[in-house]
C-alpha cells in the first residue's frame, strides 16, 4: 500500500498544459526518462508521439477540497428533473412492476457500469472529456461529440428553469398575501370564454349524447372537448403566449428573457471560481431539494385520495414485460437520469485526488439516484391521487410527464390545498434547485473539456471564457423563449439531445475503453488508484452487455421512429431537417474523426490501416500514463480511504 501511495503523487498536471494537441496522442515517455512498466511495452518512437511542453506559470487546475464534495456534486448533477417528472410517470405508464424490472436490470447491466467508467476514467487521467482520449486517439471523436451534445443540452435544459423561475417569481411577487393563484380563475385577460376549472365542471348542468358529454356554460352549450382549463390557458396563453407553429416564431417573451438571463447568472456564479467554489455551492443545491421533496411528500400523504394515488403508482402488471417499449423506456430513463454521455462525470471525476475510492463513491451515488427517483414517485402520486379525487376522474387521466406534470398537473392539484401559493412556491423552488446543479455541472463538463484541451490559451482566462460561453448559450436559447419557442424547445429535446444521440455516444465510449484502450489495462489503472480490483462484473458489462443494450435500443428507436409532433401540431419537413442536423452535429464527429485518423497516416491504404492500430491501442504503460507531467512533490503516505 505504501508503494502504491508513493506512486500516487499529485496527478493534476500529469497530462500537461499543452495548448491542445492536433493528434491527441500520448507523448513518448522516453523523452523524459520516465519509468516503463515491464508488463506493458514502451511507446514505439514515432513523430506523432512527440513530447509536450509544459508551462509552470499556468494557474493550478484545482481539485475538490474534500471527498464529500465529489459525492455531492455527482449527486446534484445526476439527480435532476428527470427523476421527478419522468420516472414516476414511466412507472405508472408502464404499470410500475413491469417498468421496475427492466429498470433494475438496466441499472445492473449498463447504468452503474457506465457511471463508474466515466468517473474512474476522469479520476485516472485527471483531465477533461477531450483529453482522456489520449489513451485511444482513434476514438477522440467521441469526446468532440460529447462536448457538442453538452453544448446543446446547456442551451435548452436551462429554459425549463427559466419557466419555473417565472412561476416562482410571479407567485411570490403578487399572490402570497391573497392566497389566490393566477391560474385558479377564469376572469383574467388571458382567459377565453370556454374557460372553466376542472373542479367546477361537476357543478355545471350537463347531458350525454352518444359518447359525447355536453355542458351548459353561461347559457351556451359546449362539448366537453371544447372546454378549456384555466391552468392550461395560463401556461399556453400567459406564460408561453404560444404561436400557431414553428413557422410563426413570433416575438420574444421579455419576461422569460429576464428569467432566462437570471438563471444563466446563477449558473455562471456557481462555477466561475472553479471547483473550490463549486464544491461549496453543491452543499446547498444537492441537499435542499431533498428537504423540499420531503415536505411535499408529508403534505401529500395527508391529502384525501393520496392512498389511491400511491396504490396506482405501485400496482404491477408483469404482462407488460412482453412490450419492448417498456424496456426502451427503462434504458432511456437510466442513461438520461445518470447524466451519461456528455462528459460531465469525466470532468467531475478528474478533480478527485488520485487515490480517491471512486469505485465505492460511484456505487453510493447510483443508489442515491435511483432511490430518489422511487421516493419522488410517492410525493408526486399522492398529490395526483388527491387531484383525481377532487375532479372525479380516473388517476390515469390526470397523470402526466415532463412539462405536463410541472406546469399543468401539479399546479392544478395545489389549487384545492389551503395556502396553495405556499405549496406552489415550494414545488417550483424544488424544481429550480433540482435542475440548477444539473445545469451548472453539465456546463462545468463542457468548460473543463475545452479548457484542458487548450490550457495555455484559456486557463488564465477561464472566468472570461465561462462568461462568453454563458452569453452565447443565452443568445441561442432566446429562440426557446419566443412565442414559438416551445416548438424550438421540442426540436432540441427530440433531436439534439435525444436518446438516439446518447445511445450512439455511450456505445462508442464503452467500446473505446473496453476494446480500444483495453479493459484489463483500465482495470490495472483502477487498482493502482484504489488498491484493489473492482468486481469482474464491470468487465463483463463494459465488453458485452452495455454495448449490446445500446445497439439493440438504438435499432429499435430507428425502426419505431415517428415524426415529431407537439400536441396537435405537425412539424414541417424543414423543421425535421433542422432537427436532423442538430442530431448529426454531434453524432457525425465519431466516424468523421476516425476517418481523419486513418487519412493522416502515411503510406498506402493498407499501411494506413496498420498504423491506425497504434492509435486504437497505443503502446503506453500505466506508469507513463500516471507520471507524465507529474510535478515534483513529497511522497504521500495517505492511505486509500473508503469515501
Amino acid at each position: 500500500m505504501a508503494e502504491m501511495s508513493e506512486k500516487s503523487k499529485s496527478n493534476k498536471e500529469r497530462f500537461g498544459d499543452d495548448e491542445g494537441e492536433s493528434n491527441g496522442l500520448l507523448p513518448a515517455a522516453s523523452s523524459k526518462g520516465l519509468p516503463v512498466s515491464a508488463a506493458t511495452p514502451a511507446v514505439e518512437s514515432h513523430s506523432s508521439l512527440a513530447p509536450v511542453k509544459t508551462d509552470d506559470n499556468l494557474p493550478e487546475r484545482g481539485e475538490w477540497s474534500s471527498k464529500i464534495e465529489f459525492i455531492f456534486s455527482t449527486v446534484g448533477y445526476a439527480i435532476g428533473l428527470g427523476n421527478v417528472w419522468r420516472f414516476p410517470y414511466l412507472c405508472k405508464y408502464d404499470l410500475a412492476g413491469a417498468f421496475l424490472v427492466p429498470y433494475l436490470i438496466t441499472i445492473l447491466f449498463a447504468g452503474v457500469p457506465m457511471f463508474f467508467l466515466e468517473c474512474a476514467l476522469g479520476q485516472y487521467l485527471g483531465i477533461g472529456g477531450l483529453g482522456v482520449w489520449k489513451v485511444t486517439p482513434f476514438f477522440k471523436g467521441v469526446g468532440y461529440a460529447a462536448v457538442i451534445n453538452a453544448a446543446w443540452l446547456n442551451i435548452y435544459y436551462i429554459v425549463i428553469l427559466a419557466w419555473c423561475l417565472f412561476y416562482f417569481l410571479l407567485i411570490t411577487h403578487s399572490n402570497l398575501s391573497t392566497a389566490v393563484l393566477p391560474w385558479g380563475t377564469c376572469d383574467n385577460w388571458w382567459n377565453t370564454e370556454t374557460c372553466v376549472s376542472a373542479y367546477s365542471r361537476q357543478n355545471l348542468t350537463s347531458y350525454v349524447e352518444g359518447n359525447t358529454t355536453f355542458y351548459n356554460l353561461n347559457g351556451t352549450i359546449y362539448a366537453a372537448a371544447n372546454l378549456t382549463d384555466p391552468v392550461k390557458e395560463y401556461w399556453e396563453r400567459r406564460v408561453l403566449m404560444i404561436s400557431d407553429g414553428l413557422e410563426d416564431i413570433g416575438e420574444l417573451r421579455w419576461e422569460l428573457v429576464g428569467t432566462l438571463a437570471a438563471v444563466w447568472f446563477m449558473c455562471y456564479f456557481c462555477i466561475w471560481k472553479g471547483v473550490k467554489w463549486t464544491g461549496k455551492v453543491v452543499y446547498f443545491t444537492a441537499l435542499f431539494p431533498y428537504f423540499l421533496l420531503t415536505v411535499l411528500l408529508i403534505r401529500g400523504v395527508t391529502l384525501p385520495g393520496a392512498a389511491e394515488g400511491i396504490a396506482f403508482y405501485l400496482t404491477p402488471d408483469l404482462s407488460r414485460l412482453r412490450d419492448p417499449e417498456v424496456w426502451i423506456d427503462a434504458v432511456s430513463q437510466i442513461f438520461f437520469s445518470y447524466g451519461l454521455g456528455v462528459g460531465s462525470l469525466i470532468a467531475l471525476g478528474s478533480y478527485n485526488q488520485y487515490n480517491n475510492n471512486v469505485y465505492r463513491q460511484s456505487l453510493i451515488v447510483c443508489a442515491i439516484n435511483s432511490g430518489t427517483s422511487f421516493f419522488s414517485g410517492f410525493a408526486i402520486f399522492s398529490v395526483i391521487g388527491f387531484m383525481a379525487k377532487e375532479q372525479n376522474k380516473p388517476i390515469s387521466e390526470v397523470a402526466a410527464s415532463g412539462p405536463g406534470l410541472t406546469f399543468l398537473a401539479y399546479p392544478s392539484a395545489v389549487l384545492q390545498l389551503p395556502i396553495s401559493p405556499l405549496w406552489s412556491c415550494l414545488f417550483f423552488l424544488m424544481f429550480i434547485t433540482l435542475g440548477l446543479d444539473s445545469q451548472f455541472c453539465t456546463l462545468e463538463g463542457f468548460i473543463t473539456a475545452v479548457v484542458d484541451e487548450w490550457p495555455r490559451l484559456l486557463r488564465r482566462r477561464k472566468e472570461i471564457f465561462i462568461a462568453v460561453v454563458c452569453f452565447v448559450s443565452f443568445l441561442i436559447g432566446l429562440s426557446c423563449v419566443a412565442q414559438g419557442g416551445m416548438y424550438v424547445f421540442q426540436l432540441f429535446n427530440t433531436y439534439a439531445c435525444s436518446n438516439l444521440v446518447l445511445l450512439w455516444l455511450i456505445f462508442f465510449e464503452c467500446i473505446a475503453i473496453s476494446w480500444g484502450f483495453g479493459v484489463n489495462r483500465f482495470y490495472d489503472g483502477i487498482k493502482d488508484m484504489i488498491g484493489y480490483y473492482p468486481t469482474r462484473w464491470f468487465k463483463f458489462c463494459w465488453c458485452f452487455t452495455t454495448p449490446l443494450i445500446c445497439i439493440g435500443v438504438f435499432i429499435f428507436y430507428l425502426a419505431e421512429f415517428t415524426p415529431l409532433t407537439y400536441l396537435d401540431y405537425h412539424y414541417p419537413w424543414w423543421g425535421h431537417f433542422i432537427g436532423l442536423l442538430l442530431a448529426l452535429s454531434s453524432m457525425i464527429c465519431v466516424p468523421a474523426y476516425m476517418a481523419y485518423v486513418v487519412w493522416r497516416q502515411e503510406g498506402n491504404l493498407m499501411e494506413k490501416l496498420r498504423r491506425t492500430m497504434d492509435e486504437i491501442r497505443p503502446k503506453i504503460s500505466l506508469e507513463e500514463i500516471r507520471n507524465w507531467h507529474v510535478k515534483p512533490a513529497t511522497p504521500s503516505n495517505e492511505a486509500v480511504t473508503a469515501v
